[in-house]
């Protein structure tokens, strides 16, 4: 597994004169009152969640996995907060947004397949409140994602469903992109209609975007937005090969209900959790352990893109 070194980015945030200015930057291009008193009074917050949660992920490293989810998840959640600061200086408000805001089954069935087991989100706590204040999502309240519908949201995670390809890489030609025309298949679009309907999910950040027996090319100046996604260890943008609704489920809302549920599982269902890390009878294995490996990296990288991007 590579080292992590998205620290050594995050690391111009460990100085109270740059994070003071960042957050008063961040405020006042938002539009809220007292900036600068709320940059001052969040600039220490800010930092130690970073340094907390950079301090949990370095204990993942050399943890057993047998307790890394709980490890990754609070350091997840550290970062997090930081990233909700960020654009929401009031953070936490009330004692509301504190909660995790996601409930599993409490109890899980004989024959439990992780992949089977869901995932409900509830009206309060802090999956809504980063859905809300980071991404302008509207209410998620009871909405019920599979652990399968968002292991197959993370591309990273090829290697674990050799037979079950979920995205089909972007190709770089000429400062274009271009989605090569099988992802019309999957969508059961011709190139017209899938141009259209990439063009408003991107909410007219696409320019130039034309569409032949080749495939469908366009030119986007920026981090390319849902419903692609990043591969992390690839360096390469990919889309979804099939339309889902959790494709438009931001990468940080995707990593924090899997950790959620998998931290809830290494803490209170431990006769299965130590069973599977033991026997590796099914496909949970791979997929578990992977994305294990993946979100010791694609975390921290998440939330460095979400501090550093431009203010919309």
């Amino acid at each position: 597994m590579a080292v992590i070194n998205h620290w050594d980015e995050l690391i111009q945030f460990q100085s109270a004169e740059y994070t003071q200015a960042y957050l008063k930057n961040r405020y006042k291009t938002a539009g809220y009152d007292d900036f600068s008193a709320k940059s001052y009074e969040n600039c220490y917050a800010f930092m130690y969640y970073l340094e907390h949660g950079e301090a949990y992920y370095r204990q993942a490293i050399q943890a057993p996995v047998s307790i890394q989810p709980v490890l990754l998840f609070y350091g997840f959640v550290h970062l997090l907060k930081a990233c909700l600061l960020s654009v929401d200086p009031l953070y936490p408000e009330t004692t509301s947004v504190l909660a995790h805001g996601v409930t599993s089954r409490k109890k899980k069935k004989q024959n439990y397949r992780f992949g089977e087991d869901e995932v409900k989100i509830q009206k309060m706590g802090l999956c809504a409140h980063l859905a809300n204040k980071m991404f302008q999502l509207g209410p998620l309240e009871g909405n019920k994602y599979s652990m399968q519908s968002l292991l197959m949201q993370i591309p990273e995670l090829d290697t674990a469903f050799p037979h079950q390809k979920h995205f089909i890489f972007v190709e770089e030609k000429g400062g274009k992109y271009l989605l090569p025309s099988k992802v019309l298949d999957g969508f059961h679009m011709t190139a017209e209609r899938f141009s259209n309907y990439l063009a408003e999910k991107m909410h007219g950040r696409l320019e130039g975007v034309g569409a032949d027996e080749g495939g469908v090319s366009f030119s986007c100046g920026e981090f390319l937005p849902l419903p692609f996604r990043f591969h992390l260890f690839k360096k390469q943008f990919c889309f979804p090969f099939k339309m889902h609704k959790e494709n438009d489920l931001p990468d940080i809302l995707v990593h924090y209900l899997l950790l959620y549920n998998l931290s809830m599982i290494s803490r209170y269902e431990t006769e299965w959790w130590a069973e599977l890390l033991k026997s590796r009878e099914t496909s949970d294995f791979p997929a578990i352990t992977l994305f294990l490996h993946t979100a010791m990296e694609k975390g921290p990288f998440l939330c460095l893109q979400f501090l550093t991007a431009k203010n919309e």
